[in-house]
């Protein structure tokens, strides 16, 4: 690089935002930190703008950014500290920002991911729900401010880096992209059991260090729904060519399989680091920090079909993707927003686990509406599923 690139970190002290801070202090050289942004996260934030000096710290509530204001300025930092939606957005497509880590979870990212497109940005895609809930609206933002999107879910990542480097022949070339799972805490246990499940169970994933809301996702598949959406938008091709496989050993990330039924796949230790470094030097590549393979020391690796019977009633919610994307406009947005309450109230314990499904399937069933035309469109659809799927937990309770 002959200049360093000026970053934005969208949700700084997440998982992802962690990882991509230890990624860029690897490389002082070639990158500089613009503005980190939290919600609520004050200690965490201001540990961070003393090691690494941004610009800007942005926190999306505003107690918390006067809380985070004050601690600054008596500790003397040299940043800047911004609050409330606005800021989030501004600091997405400051002119002065080359790339914009998206980070934030859920639909709150929606909007300063668009913003960043619309700048013509090097959007680096952690927020699946941009995709999910955004769609073609989200798309269009990206063609018309000629944004570059890199996808950094390590699935995307390894589809991305398995697909020839021209586009415009994937059509011709792909016959379907095969995204692996784990299979979570539950990829063996007793369906009927589900009901029992408490959220600290669902949030020890066996292979992946994550926050707690992608981790119950994890756990009911729902992650691997919202992936399948996520693909589909990426990668330009039909529903019906995009396939799930549970690969309990997280080693192979995910496949492409050409028409001349030759597969190419990416492998990879089960570390973001790996996706986070390709998304920030592509086409390029650099240290991640992450352990090599070891070839010798690999367990054997297997592979389970969806389809299997117990599969089926362990993960229902994953063909939920498959109904959204053949179904109206919006549905996808849709079934983002009730997941969204739906597993709030499981970790606050107001819903049990296997009825996060329920809230989701009901939500979808008593939705009737027109297609997004705009990110407005967008955000009413969100307030309007969110609101419905709250009222079904008020059911449940």
């Amino acid at each position: 690089m002959t200049h360093p690139q000026f970053i934005t970190i969208l949700g700084s002290t997440g998982s992802i935002g962690t990882s991509t801070l230890d990624v860029l202090s690897r490389h002082p050289q070639s990158y500089r930190l613009h503005a980190l942004t939290a919600s609520s996260q004050v200690d965490l934030m201001l540990s961070q703008c003393a090691q690494f000096k941004p610009a800007v710290a942005v926190m999306a509530q505003e107690a918390a950014g006067r809380q985070l204001a004050e601690r600054v300025k008596a500790e003397g930092l040299p940043v800047q500290v911004r609050w409330g939606a606005q800021a989030l957005v501004d600091v997405a497509c400051d002119p002065v920002v080359d790339a914009v880590m998206a980070a934030i979870v859920g639909a709150a990212g929606l909007s300063p991911c668009i913003a960043a497109a619309r700048a013509g940005k090097r959007l680096l895609l952690a927020n699946k729900e941009a995709l999910v809930v955004g769609g073609e609206v989200f798309l269009a933002a990206v063609k018309e401010g000629g944004a570059r999107l890199l996808p950094i879910d390590s699935e995307h990542s390894a589809i991305f880096q398995s697909l020839p480097d021209d586009p415009k022949t994937w059509p011709q070339r792909v016959q379907k992209i095969i995204l692996t799972a784990s299979g979570g805490p539950f990829r063996t246990r007793d369906p009927q059991t589900l009901r029992d499940v408490t959220p600290e169970q669902a949030c020890a994933h066996p292979n992946w260090v994550m926050g707690r809301k992608i981790s119950v996702d994890s756990a009911t598949m729902m992650n691997k729904a919202l992936e399948v959406i996520e693909a589909r938008y990426l990668f330009g091709v039909m529903p019906e060519q995009l396939e799930v496989v549970i690969h309990p050993q997280s080693v192979i990330h995910s496949m492409v399989q050409f028409h001349d039924h030759s597969v190419v796949a990416q492998l990879g230790t089960p570390d973001m680091r790996v996706p986070i470094a390709y998304g920030l030097s592509w086409p390029e590549r650099m240290t991640s920090g992450a352990q090599a393979l070891d070839f010798r020391a690999l367990p054997a690796m297997t592979f389970e079909a969806m389809d299997d019977e117990q599969h089926l009633q362990r993960f229902p919610g994953l063909k939920l993707a498959w109904e959204t994307l053949n179904g109206a406009p919006g549905s996808c947005a849709v079934l983002n927003a009730a997941n969204e309450v739906a597993v709030d109230a499981f970790l606050t314990r107001l819903i049990r686990f296997d009825q996060i499904h329920q809230v989701n399937r009901q939500t979808l069933d008593e939705w009737t509406g027109s297609a997004p035309q705009s990110l407005n469109d967008l955000i009413e659809l969100d307030t309007r599923s969110r609101s419905v799927a709250q009222s079904l937990v008020g059911r449940l309770k």
